[in-house]
């Protein structure tokens, strides 16, 4: 019996490397990957070129550009003409070389700012984006509109799950442009081991954060692609064919402060500047159409954490600027 042939797009980030271990875990598929240096998927011929040439059976498409605040606040037209284009190329590739089974990964910020909390999936463009990441919002809206015109029009097997805020291993811990955990991490171990007496974190640490564990993500993804189709269709309708993937539990940031400072071992005062901008109040993931589908996370933060660190200690060198 062949085994299935699975293409992972963004292998190398966290959520795609994650989704590889995990599959290749399973031993029973074979995993195809390639190094932007050999595909680039920004180029519609090349991918086009690499799906009818190497019989996919799956796609997770978890490539994506991909950044904080700064980062999306800085390259505003980067995000959104880069991730437009790499899902574009790699959908219509898929359904044009025959591939029916398709996982698209989004994003929590899909959802309005001020959308109520915990979010449900029906909140979806009902209400405007946060301005700061708005490009990268409308390319994942686009993303999963995509993959529903796909499934009306041609019957194809093209799912979307849009999880909230992830960390763990091969996150990206760059001192500008990473999100808030690996930012984290690296600034109170940097404080550690300069002797700071103090550390200030950014806010007056009250707004509510949900945090999922990338293999936890990734269990998830793998889920959720294998569900049979009746199983999936009875707990979804075609225009909410996305679906949350989270914790269902949320935590101030002064908590999430306070256990990364406990996790790298520093020592020292913790001082909440509340001039800096807060952001939303609270951003938590209703998710209980995916535990009506049979999946609950694992991992809890402080475990995820520790875990994360010590990743971030054994790679350091690997991310020294």
């Amino acid at each position: 019996m062949n085994k299935k042939r699975i293409f992972v797009a963004g292998h190398n980030g966290m959520v795609g490397s994650a989704i590889v271990r995990q599959l290749k875990a399973l031993g029973c598929v074979e995993v195809i990957t390639h190094a932007k240096s050999e595909l680039n998927l920004l180029s519609q011929a090349d991918v086009k070129t690499f799906f009818n040439e190497n019989n996919i059976d799956q796609v997770y498409l978890a490539a994506a550009k991909v950044g904080g605040i700064v980062a999306n606040n800085t390259y505003p037209a980067e995000f959104i003409y880069e991730n437009l284009t790499i899902q574009n190329n790699i959908i219509h590739s898929a359904h044009t070389s025959g591939v029916n089974d398709l996982l698209f990964l989004g994003s929590s910020c899909i959802y309005p700012k001020l959308a109520v909390q915990p979010m449900r999936e029906d909140a979806l463009l009902t209400a405007i984006l946060e301005p700061t990441n708005e490009p990268y919002a409308i390319a994942k809206i686009a993303g999963i509109k995509m993959c529903e015109s796909y499934n009306r029009q041609y019957g194809r097997n093209y799912r979307s799950i849009m999880p909230t805020n992830l960390y763990g291993e091969n996150d990206n811990f760059h001192p500008e442009n990473s999100h808030v955990i690996p930012a984290l991490i690296r600034r109170f171990h940097e404080a550690k081991l300069a002797g700071d007496k103090k550390v200030i974190a950014w806010g007056s640490g009250k707004p509510m954060r949900e945090f999922l564990h990338v293999d936890d993500m990734a269990a998830a993804s793998i889920h959720v692609m294998n569900l049979s189709n009746d199983i999936y269709k009875a707990n979804t309708q075609e225009m909410l064919s996305h679906i949350n993937v989270g914790t269902g539990v949320d935590c101030t940031i002064r908590e999430l402060v306070e256990t990364v400072a406990k996790i790298t071992g520093f020592l020292g005062d913790i001082e909440f500047d509340a001039t800096k901008p807060d952001g939303a109040p609270r951003k938590l993931m209703d998710v209980s159409r995916l535990k009506s589908l049979g999946w609950e996370y694992s991992i809890s933060l402080e475990n995820g954490l520790k875990t994360t660190y010590e990743w971030f200690l054994n790679n350091q060198n690997n991310f020294r600027k």
